[in-house]
């Protein structure tokens, strides 16, 4: 289970012109060449749409929340390796419970609150469930623990990195690990967008920072929005 913003959910900002009411009773045609406009726009500021255009094969469409899927791996952090992929090519992580899947993105959050020493905060998360496809390097039970698992972000994600590349080169889709930020929590890492199979959207949680550094969950109302196949 994978947890994003539910920011994400909502359609592009600039399709929201199509619903203008100058546009009542204008011929279809016209309607139709604004569309095409408009989504030209947004393909040229949007990375999952301009690595899409160019990687259809890796970066597959048509089918629910597809979306989702290619942007995990579409944009990545700039300046900052993740525990098993760098700058250049993202990742899918997920968690076998919601719990940990929680537990690993409000340690991310909270990361960045410490940096600005003011933990107060409100973030929202849709549940984003999948199956997953192909043979995965399976890091449980190792005594002693990889180097890839330590907790300190430095040695922990240079050594993940390595472990991400030799896993690829190996013809391995991802890998499954124990959750470093969740005890007895179990995480996995799909490497290539074609190994997320079947995504469907779960409930919506809340994360709620107020003064200290651990927050307080809740579930809040699932929003009604149908499953993006762009």
């Amino acid at each position: 289970m994978r947890l994003v913003a539910t920011a994400r959910l909502r359609d592009p900002v600039l399709h929201l012109l199509l619903t203008d009411p100058w546009l009542i009773g204008r011929p279809p045609a016209e309607l139709d060449h604004l569309a095409a406009s408009l989504a030209e726009i947004e393909g040229g500021t949007s990375a999952r749409l301009a690595v899409q255009s160019v990687s259809g094969a890796i970066f597959p469409s048509g089918r629910p929340h597809a979306n989702f899927c290619n942007a995990a791996f579409a944009y990545w952090r700039p300046r900052e390796r993740n525990r098993f992929n760098d700058a250049g090519f993202g990742a899918w992580y997920a968690a076998f419970e919601t719990e940990t899947a929680m537990a690993e993105v409000t340690f991310h959050i909270g990361r960045e609150l410490a940096r600005t020493g003011d933990f107060n905060a409100i973030v929202d998360w849709a549940e984003l469930w999948a199956s997953f496809a192909g043979m995965y390097v399976d890091l449980r039970g190792l005594q002693p623990p990889p180097a890839c698992l330590n907790p300190d972000i430095e040695p922990g994600y240079a050594a993940g990195n390595m472990v991400a590349r030799q896993a690829r080169a190996e013809g391995h889709n991802g890998i499954v690990y124990p959750s470093v930020r969740h005890a007895a929590g179990t995480c996995l890492v799909a490497l290539w967008p074609h190994a997320v199979q079947s995504v469907t959207q779960g409930a919506v949680l809340r994360a709620t920072w107020q003064g200290k550094p651990a927050p307080e969950i809740s579930q809040i109302a699932q929003p009604t929005i149908p499953p993006n196949t762009a």
